[in-house]
């Protein structure tokens, strides 16, 4: 498989195994071929696989092809059904069963790789892949109304659509109806929402939210509103949005009887996945994150006094000795007399910011980036210095 990409395919494997990918093709190869004997990881072996489909995709499927999957396949449910999105073993995306004369015809395939097609399985998007998402601190997630769904790449136009479907519960809408709610500066709102999600197709690790380029979202016909794009870091480079999830409520039907519909317009790239899912959520105020951190307990005095001593202990390979440290009872973030001192646990410094402002702050625009050193400062990892 490896032999027969192209420098692009090389370059994207060589970067997602992390290993250096300038250089010409038959250096790219050498690296990508060393990866492989140096026995490489199940992740690369799939990314492997998967831009290899990419490479050389199937046809597209028609109804008489299906006769003939019939006997493969054991019983499959009727045409009809497809469009539900039922069949997960079909290489085509739920959402274009279009008859195969109005799909673009795919590229032709030399005699030299025609035998390869013959033994080729159908590409690899799970429609339900074991994509996690990245709890988020502000929200608690009551379900899960679409599991994380590959939004798959057709690979035959740049711009591509795909629909979904979901319906709630008569307790799920009261949940939703009963949490309408005046939140502190803001206007009335549910408080109970339903959450629209997107993020890159990885299973290595929980993912953040992570928008495709060029996204449009209709939900039930309407387009929703999405977050603006961060002014751009450096030139050429492409705008993105921040990485927050979409609050659909407003647009959603509170009703049992009749369901949601979902339709997504992004622009494909190569050797990009990209995942969607919503959920029924709670959304919290920095007041509750506050009250959480507290219940966690403060942090025994004695810590910080052993950090301190750890400071002071004389580093024999160090010319200046300390012999004193400073720290401000102000708060980096409101120039105030701190009130609950906090750091994450991970920071090495013994400078605090105040919690109830660090919280009120991330809960405007979460980062969650200590204000002290800068690092990651996520709220599972947050102390209350004793």
């Amino acid at each position: 498989m490896v032999m027969s990409f192209r420098v692009s395919e090389l370059q994207v494997l060589l970067g997602f195994a992390g290993r250096n990918k300038s250089g010409r093709k038959h250096e790219l190869l050498t690296k990508a071929l060393q990866l492989l004997r140096s026995g490489c990881s199940p992740a690369v072996q799939m990314k492997i696989k998967e831009l290899y489909r990419r490479r050389f995709p199937r046809k597209i499927l028609t109804p008489s092809d299906l006769s003939m999957l019939h006997v493969q396949a054991g019983q499959l449910p009727s045409p009809t059904g497809l469009s539900q999105g039922t069949v997960c073993h079909l290489p085509y995306d739920h959402s274009s069963a279009a008859p195969a004369a109005l799909l673009p015809p795919l590229p032709a395939l030399g005699p030299k790789h025609e035998a390869d097609v013959q033994h080729l399985s159908p590409p690899i998007h799970p429609v339900h892949p074991d994509v996690k998402m990245k709890r988020l601190p502000f929200y608690d997630v009551y379900d899960e109304l679409i599991k994380p769904t590959t939004l798959a790449s057709m690979n035959s136009q740049r711009f591509e659509e795909a629909h979904f479907t979901f319906a709630l519960t008569p307790q799920q809408v009261q949940q939703i109806l009963t949490s309408r709610d005046i939140l502190p500066g803001a206007k009335c709102d549910y408080t109970t929402q339903v959450q629209l999600r997107f993020c890159l197709c990885e299973t290595s690790c929980p993912q953040e939210d992570y928008f495709p380029p060029n996204l449009f979202v209709k939900v039930n016909g309407k387009l929703c509103p999405l977050p603006g794009y961060l002014p751009p870091t450096k030139n050429g480079a492409e705008p993105k949005r921040p990485s927050r999830p979409v609050n659909i409520t407003p647009l959603a039907r509170l009703s049992a009887t009749v369901p949601n519909t979902i339709v997504v317009n992004w622009s494909s790239e190569f050797g990009r996945n990209y995942s969607l899912s919503v959920y029924l959520v709670k959304q919290l105020t920095s007041v509750t994150l506050l009250q959480k951190l507290r219940a966690k307990g403060i942090r025994n005095p004695d810590h910080s006094r052993a950090l301190i001593k750890e400071k002071l202990t004389a580093d024999p390979d160090s010319e200046i000795a300390t012999t004193s440290l400073r720290v401000s009872l102000m708060c980096p973030l409101g120039k105030m007399r701190l009130v609950v001192p906090c750091r994450a646990i991970t920071c090495t410094h013994l400078q605090c910011f105040d919690a109830a402002l660090y919280l009120q702050m991330n809960e405007k625009k979460p980062t969650w980036t200590c204000p002290v050193c800068d690092k990651k400062a996520p709220y599972d990892g947050l102390i209350i210095d004793g």
